[in-house]
């Protein structure tokens, strides 16, 4: 049966769910920020609007059911696409915005920016300079996000790129600022690229990368054991690529191995392929895909992967864990995933549950790299 659309963006926002994200009682789909930012934002029925990393449709949809008609959306985690399309048919506004990579063509013209805060200052940067480059003269940026995650630096990058910069007051625990005049010839600077001299490897990052052009510690303990890696494999995955360090250095001295580079990320998947370009590795296939679920069941001999283990402030490993498990799957029976993650973590005892057998390659007083044959 059709679903008959919400009359009210109220009663929009009440229908949304975070599938195919973590459901729980205490995660919401729609928080205080998403509703501080369309609150504040006026005029949507006459605005062209552009929303970045809206976490579940709330901004999007929201935005919509207050008489938006001229929405484009970017999320950087393909896991928000798939919630936003499934809160979009849920409330039946499927094809009422469009959802397009963080460029130009996102901001071209558009008098209205809806964003939730990013964690770094250098995705914050990018999207400032694609909004004043591209986006309309009189356009308004608000920019949202939980007072205790807000910082002045936020208003500085903004500054470099408006000439009008203020914060409003806070609404349950949440802020934000909102930057006016663009100002003229400021030009997007990324990806922004730089030369490792211990890796000899121009690393490539977007704003929203993990790292950003910086190799972190624990890809170099794994880099440095990964020479003796599945000699005898024939194809290979580096899952949650980020920067896409670790498949350009597993597959340069390799050129018979087929290596394939996946993350859910948008801005890592654009970073991994620029650092892969750079370095002429153009034959690393890279995909944007959540935990190689378009990867086939015991088709890869070898997977590295360095997991995340923060989310926000807190360390966890459900993260992780699925992505053990996907290694798991993807693997042949004896084929190897190469894992590097915190000591404080307790994983070596679920790569020998997901995985199989599991050992201990290398170590240092933060990170353990890890070697798990799969049974």
């Amino acid at each position: 049966m059709p679903v008959t659309p919400p009359v009210t963006p109220e009663e929009v926002l009440a229908r949304l769910r975070r599938e195919p994200d973590v459901e729980a009682p205490d995660l919401v789909a729609v928080d205080a920020t998403d509703r501080l930012l369309l609150d504040t934002a006026e005029d949507l029925a006459a605005r062209r609007v552009a929303v970045v990393d809206d976490a579940y449709g709330a901004l999007t949809l929201g935005a919509v059911a207050a008489g938006a008609r001229d929405v484009r959306v970017h999320q950087d985690l393909l896991v928000g696409e798939r919630a936003l399309a499934a809160n979009a048919a849920r409330t039946g506004l499927t094809g009422t915005y469009r959802s397009l990579p963080l460029d130009g063509d996102l901001l071209d013209g558009a008098t209205l920016v809806l964003a939730k805060a990013p964690k770094g200052l250098d995705a914050l940067r990018e999207l400032t300079e694609l909004a004043a480059a591209a986006a309309a003269p009189d356009v308004v940026v608000l920019v949202g996000g939980r007072v205790k995650h807000m910082t002045l630096g936020m208003n500085d990058v903004l500054r470099a790129g408006f000439t009008d910069v203020a914060a409003t007051l806070a609404r349950q625990k949440s802020r934000l600022l909102v930057a006016r005049g663009p100002r003229p010839g400021i030009q997007s600077s990324f990806p922004r690229c730089r030369h490792d001299d211990a890796l000899d490897l121009d690393v490539c990052a977007h704003g929203a990368a993990f790292a950003g052009t910086r190799v972190d510690d624990g890809t170099r303990l794994l880099l440095r054991a990964l020479d003796g890696a599945a000699p005898d494999a024939r194809t290979a995955v580096d899952l949650g690529c980020g920067t896409g360090v670790l498949a350009a250095v597993l597959s340069r001295p390799r050129p018979d191995l087929t290596v394939t580079a996946t993350d859910q990320s948008a801005a890592a998947v654009a970073s991994a392929r620029a650092t892969l370009a750079r370095a002429g590795l153009d034959r690393v296939r890279v995909t944007r895909d959540d935990a190689a679920a378009d990867l086939p069941d015991a088709s890869v001999d070898l997977v590295v992967c360095n997991p995340p283990f923060h989310l926000g402030a807190a360390v966890v490993t459900g993260a992780a864990d699925r992505l053990f498990a996907a290694a798991a799957r993807v693997l042949r029976p004896g084929g190897e995933l190469w894992a590097v993650w915190n000591n404080r973590l307790p994983h070596k005892a679920a790569l020998r549950r997901l995985v199989g057998p599991t050992r201990v390659a290398a170590s240092d007083r933060r990170f353990t790299v890890s070697v798990s044959t799969r049974r």
